[in-house]
């Protein structure tokens, strides 16, 4: 007998319908998958027969096929095991057939039949609920991630029993309903300062919190250099307060990542608050960008619409460094093996810090020992295109006692936020008809348009540009960093003090001289 259950197929990000066909007929007992199944998969073959058994579910002792169509597409992980189960029961006539056509079901099965949670369910249910299915049943702790997307009814389960009773009389045994005002419980969660880090806790450094500003206001890249201890991981930390609280679209589509990347917990269904990925420098390719041998997202897709942090950014392997080039332009990573190719989003805000040479002290020649050789082989691990794109360069020193003693001046989070916000609305107006949405983005076919100077202001930079030997990108980035001080300012007009200001945060020749 023939029947046919529904169920989701993560690619990337996003998730595909899977039509699961199973069909029992006479001839040799034997339990054969087809369908492109990955290893994963084809081991569900032994936890289906398993929980049938110790559920008290006859097993049939016949030839069982089945397929999971479309049959091009590579399938991965465990969701398959509770719809193959219902696949079967429907097939040998433990439960009405058709009694699951219009239902999407997901989750992986326990030896015992229990339900246990898996990843992808949030982005699995949105694409049931644009394909017109009106009803999913998902794992108990992935009910109120799929419960997020509106216009569906989702039901959870905890055993594969429940699923079965509710499917036999779905007026008889229930499944319980979840249901989230998601409006409201974003408001609720909405971006608060509470019990978070506050840029008043900083002592001095007051350059660097500039820098920290402008590269929130126009979503420039950064790079601290500066001694140990001088608050270069502490300033990066609270640059996400700083930043405008997540639309509840962004929301959305950062939490669709968490989901496939089976980081969502069952009491947090959605992430409100935008997100701060300190990777060490020992991390792998795989494990930054994405990918493996079981696909999920990396720790830069993990920082979409976030900051992404790289301490002690020279310590990084230079393969891992380098592979920030292409997302950094492009705000995607796009992987490409031999049995998948994906896509994942990685709109991300890349703050990095160093120390300045080896030993950490350079260029103190009372505390530094590191030769110029040393030191030559230490930036080289930088390349030139990296640094390009590094809009801001901050260099740090030792804060004084006095600046650590005067917390009256200290500027807070919620301030500096004010004046980033401010600045992001006149962007978002600037670029209303263009595809651009920060300061950061504008092309250099597009800079004159956007960057329009006055005679004045134009004279000052091309004489700046002779005169320190810029490179055409590094105008371009001095014009696109002077365009953000503007928006901050509240000014139409580029003016020579932005100009100024901008050209201060480019990259130190004297220190940089021997990349």
């Amino acid at each position: 007998m023939y029947s046919k259950t529904i169920s989701g197929a993560l690619l990337g990000v996003n998730a595909l319908i899977i039509n699961v066909e199973v069909d029992i007929s006479s001839g040799l007992p034997m339990f054969s998958m087809v369908g492109c199944p990955g290893s994963e998969v084809k081991e569900s073959r032994e936890r289906v027969w398993s929980a049938l058994k110790n559920a008290g579910y006859p097993v049939p002792v016949a030839r069982i096929t089945v397929n999971l169509s479309p049959a091009d597409i590579h399938k991965e992980g465990t969701a398959y095991d509770l719809p193959i189960a219902i696949g079967i029961l429907e097939s040998s006539g433990v439960i009405p057939p058709g009694c699951a056509d219009r239902i999407l079901i997901i989750g992986e099965l326990g030896l015992n039949g229990e339900i246990k949670p898996v990843r992808g369910v949030l982005p699995i249910v949105s694409k049931a609920a644009k394909s017109n299915i009106k009803e999913c049943i998902v794992p108990t702790e992935n009910v109120r991630e799929g419960a997020v997307i509106p216009g569906i009814t989702v039901r959870g389960a905890s055993r594969l029993t429940d699923v079965v009773e509710f499917l036999r009389s779905p007026s008889g045994k229930d499944l319980p309903v979840t249901r989230i005002d998601v409006k409201e419980f974003f408001e609720e969660s909405e971006y608060s300062s509470v019990d978070m880090p506050d840029f008043s806790d900083v002592s001095g450094q007051e350059s660097a919190k500039r820098a920290a500003v402008i590269s929130a206001a126009g979503f420039h890249s950064m790079l601290m250099t500066g001694p140990p201890g001088v608050g270069k991981s502490l300033i990066a930390k609270r640059i996400p307060t700083i930043l405008p609280p997540l639309s509840l679209d962004e929301s959305l589509e950062v939490t669709a990542i968490y989901s496939v990347a089976g980081k969502l917990s069952e009491d947090t269904p959605l992430i409100t608050k935008r997100g701060f990925q300190s990777p060490h420098h020992s991390i792998t390719l795989p494990a930054l960008l994405g990918g493996g041998q079981h696909p999920k997202p990396g720790a830069i897709s993990l920082a979409h619409r976030s900051v992404l942090f790289l301490d002690e950014f020279t310590e990084f392997d230079k393969r891992v460094m380098e592979s920030l080039r292409q997302p950094l332009e492009e705000h995607r990573i796009n992987i490409s093996r031999a049995n998948y190719s994906l896509s994942y989003p990685a709109d991300f805000l890349m703050i990095c810090a160093m120390n300045p040479c080896p030993c950490g002290y350079y260029p103190d020649r009372n505390k530094c020992t590191c030769s110029e050789p040393v030191l030559k082989r230490y930036l080289s691990k930088i390349s030139g295109p990296i640094l390009d794109r590094i809009d801001l360069c901050v260099e740090m020193s030792r804060v004084s006692l006095n600046d650590m003693s005067n917390k009256a001046g200290r500027i807070s989070s919620r301030k500096m936020r004010s004046q980033v916000m401010a600045a992001r609305e006149i962007q978002k107006k600037r670029y209303a008809s263009s595809a651009y949405r920060f300061n950061s983005e504008i092309s250099g076919s597009d800079i004159d348009k956007y960057c329009r100077l006055d005679s004045d202001e134009k004279n000052f930079i091309e004489n700046l540009y002779e005169t320190l030997s810029l490179s055409l990108r590094s105008y371009h980035r001095i014009l696109r960093v002077s365009r953000t001080i503007a928006d901050l300012d509240s000014s139409e007009k580029i003016l020579k003090k932005h100009i100024l200001e901008a050209a201060g945060f480019r990259p130190n020749l004297e220190y940089w001289r021997n990349l």
